[in-house]
């Protein structure tokens, strides 16, 4: 017992040093070394089976086990893929019925998770794990990916002539020194304890507490920030509206922006460029967009000149990208409980190239039943421009 109780002890302290192939040498070695029940004494001491201690006696010997390897080659069971070489072709058609396999697939209406699929593998005679399945399918160049927002309809045919029309505009007016501002409504907000998707870095299990549903109903407060991004000055105004986003409430943001800042920033001013989306408050066809357009510019005594992204092109318009992106960026994971949160959150947006936003909280209500009659629109001093007027125009003062 003595012998035992020191070649424990012996162990023990170089136990953790070595692999399973030096364990098992060890082990076997002493149990050589000891002689007639060596294997059994060594077996208490260490923890390893006798089996494995005889093993390791057969290897001492032996100069064809590999130096580099633990185990002999051929150890273990053979490759799931080595047995049943179908299974990523019958996988992929469960994950891909409509291009890879039968369009009629139980999943194909399914949520597709590696054990929905492992299940119905095994339901098909191929037995496998769902850690298995995605293994296999990580090897096939599959992985876990959301949707992505690209595809908007399909393509006007002057679409590119239309961006190279924007352009030139827009250097035309900005080496005259006249404002180019980018205009669009970013997402409504809910207004409440409700979740802000994004994360922030927090105490361990101190995450914000927030409602468990946030299901839109009329009783519920919402935030309409009209944004107005300054292309040559890299400057963000939003108009944070709390009634509803119509024309009116559009117009409303931009005089606003020129009260606010536009007016000082471009004192000599002859002109106003706007590029905005083809639809929304501020779209081509709307009515209203254009009667408010022209009551500002006969208040500024200004003409205001407007191109409109071709439809199906919102994405490329400056405000999403260089003014709305980073406002969500700023308040992601913080719950937008009140009117002053979204102010607070929106006017401390800020970029490593030097956006600066002003943000104002907009409380006047705004009709939704406005209707711009045929003689109120002969009224509008409009002049079309000769390449798609409906998109590119200016509207002049009256005065």
């Amino acid at each position: 017992m003595e012998t035992e109780a020191c070649l424990r002890e012996k162990l023990s302290q170089i136990w953790p040093h070595l692999n399973e192939k030096s364990r098992r040498m060890i082990a076997a070695a002493e149990a050589v070394q000891l002689g007639h029940g060596g294997i059994s004494l060594v077996s208490r001491a260490s923890g390893l089976s006798r089996v494995t201690i005889t093993k390791g006696i057969s290897e001492l010997g032996d100069e064809t086990v590999p130096v580099t390897r633990v185990r002999r080659e051929g150890a273990g069971r053979p490759s799931l893929l080595a047995a049943d070489p179908g299974l990523p072709e019958i996988l992929e058609a469960l994950v891909e019925p409509l291009t890879r396999g039968d369009p009629e697939s139980p999943l194909r209406w399914t949520c597709k998770s590696t054990r929905t699929l492992a299940r119905e593998l095994a339901h098909e005679d191929h037995p496998i794990s769902h850690e298995k399945v995605a293994q296999i399918l990580r090897s096939m160049n599959y992985s876990l990916q959301g949707n992505r927002k690209t595809e908007e309809g399909d393509d006007h045919p002057d679409r590119d002539e239309q961006f190279r029309h924007i352009n030139n505009k827009v250097r035309r007016m900005m080496v005259s020194k006249n404002p180019v501002i980018s205009v669009d409504t970013k997402k409504k907000e809910l207004i409440g304890n409700f979740e802000n998707k994004g994360r922030q870095w927090r105490k361990v299990k101190e995450a914000e507490q927030v409602q468990g549903h946030d299901f839109p109903h009329l009783a519920l407060p919402r935030a309409y920030p009209y944004g107005i991004y300054d292309l040559g000055l890299n400057r963000g105004f939003v108009n944070v509206g709390t009634d509803h986003d119509t024309a009116a409430f559009a117009v409303a943001s931009i005089r606003g922006w020129w009260r606010h800042e536009g007016r000082r920033l471009y004192p000599q001013a002859t002109e106003i460029l706007i590029t905005a989306d083809s639809g929304g408050s501020n779209g081509y066809r709307i009515r209203l967009w254009k009667f408010e357009l022209q009551k500002m510019a006969d208040e500024i005594r200004l003409a205001i000149a407007v191109c409109h992204f071709p439809p199906g092109t919102s994405k490329w318009n400056k405000v999403e990208h260089r003014l709305f992106s980073f406002i969500s960026s700023n308040w992601r994971g913080e719950p937008l409980r009140d009117y002053e949160t979204i102010v607070q959150l929106i006017a401390k947006t800020t970029t490593a190239k030097g956006l600066a936003v002003v943000c104002r909280l907009d409380r006047r209500k705004y009709r939704t039943d406005r209707k711009v009659s045929d003689t109120e629109m002969a009224t509008i001093n409009i002049v079309p421009d000769n390449f798609h007027g409906e998109w590119n125009y200016a509207i002049r003062s009256r005065f």
